[in-house]
């Protein structure tokens, strides 16, 4: 039931945010509450992940289907875990040679609904503080 939209324009390409995006073995590296992750079953459009992720005393490993368009979207399909659902994308549209949209959308429900009433009000700065970590990761690779 949460749900956050945002876009933002960035100073990058689109395959360098592409890149970044996409290098979801390395979130663990930069992103809060991603405690591990690994990827697998890599094809030219796709691959699996599994993610570890934790937040306080709570830890949740989740599985999903990562779909690819090379410098245009990232789409994830939830498969197991935590979630009644998950849906996440990230789309981006260049503006000039050096400045990207990013519009971002997350929207999930926890099977568990205490965990649910738990990380509902704090679910807003956890997305502010996830986009903030993707910047900062650009920032520094590029």
């Amino acid at each position: 039931m949460p749900t956050h939209a945002e876009k933002k324009i960035l100073p990058y390409t689109p395959e360098q945010l592409f890149d970044l995006i996409a290098d979801v073995a390395h979130y663990p590296e930069f992103l809060p509450w991603v405690d591990s992750a690994n990827t697998y079953d890599h094809h030219d459009d796709s691959f699996t992940a599994d993610v570890m992720i934790g937040y306080k005393i709570f830890t949740y490993p989740y599985k999903c289907r990562v779909h690819l368009v090379p410098k245009e979207r990232i789409d994830i399909e939830y498969l197991t875990g935590p979630f009644h659902y998950l849906n996440n994308h990230w789309i981006l549209k260049p503006l000039t040679e050096k400045l990207t949209e990013i519009d971002f959308y997350i929207d999930f429900e926890f099977n568990n609904p205490m965990l649910q009433s738990l990380l509902t009000p704090v679910f807003s700065e956890a997305v502010k503080r996830m986009i903030h970590a993707f910047e900062k990761r650009a920032a520094a690779i590029y």
